[in-house]
């Protein structure tokens, strides 16, 4: 069986279960790219709770999600990196892993589906997983959907109900403060759990 899924930037510990645990992992490149959604954000626990870092991108005459460019507008780099490192400075892996993830915002990639895809090849060699991961040349369409369609349930607005996903409860630096939140970027298991996180997926 195959799960679809939409790209993401630094996507939820959900969306990086279905590539744990399916046998091939479908990542949707041709549709029509849709605002507000995982593709151009991710999602961290902060001093203050969650916070939302969003890629800024620009259309420039098309809609499909392979070329989407991404902006240089507001120095996300810059603010994305400096967010991570105030959110998870005091946690327990992210020297260990720091090297790992600042090169994603010190270089440029053009197009934000190429940029994801990047990330998604490095979180996984970190985390120690191996899926076969399969890139779409068409849009494939909901109702002639022969595999496990989650690119409405992983949403950050409305998802869908997602049965086999229950987050489970790990370290997190300011729970004491927020209450567990399941369900953040990678990168907060990442940097909570190091090389345990494998056994959240």
């Amino acid at each position: 069986m195959k799960a679809l899924l939409s790209t993401t930037y630094f996507g939820p510990i959900q969306w990086y279960q279905k590539l744990n645990r399916y046998s091939e992992a479908v990542i949707e490149r041709c549709e029509n790219y849709p605002k507000q959604t995982f593709r151009n954000r991710c999602v961290i626990a902060t001093a203050n709770g969650t916070q939302a870092l969003t890629i800024p991108v620009s259309r420039e005459n098309t809609s499909l999600t392979k070329d989407i460019r991404i902006s240089d507008h507001g120095n996300w780099r810059h603010t994305h990196w400096h967010a991570l490192m105030s959110a998870y400075g005091e946690s327990p892996f992210f020297e260990y892993y720091e090297d790992d993830i600042r090169p994603f915002f010190e270089q440029r990639w053009d197009f934000l589906y190429d940029f994801n895809m990047e990330i998604c090849h490095k979180i996984c060699e970190l985390i120690d997983i191996r899926p076969n991961i399969i890139e779409s040349d068409i849009y494939i369409k909901r109702d002639l959907c022969d595999n496990a369609d989650f690119r409405e349930s992983i949403n950050p607005k409305h998802p869908e109900d997602d049965p086999e996903f229950t987050p489970h409860r790990y370290y997190q630096v300011y729970e004491d403060r927020h209450g567990f939140i399941p369900n953040l970027s990678i990168l907060d298991l990442l940097f909570n759990m190091g090389p345990e996180g494998i056994f959240y997926l």
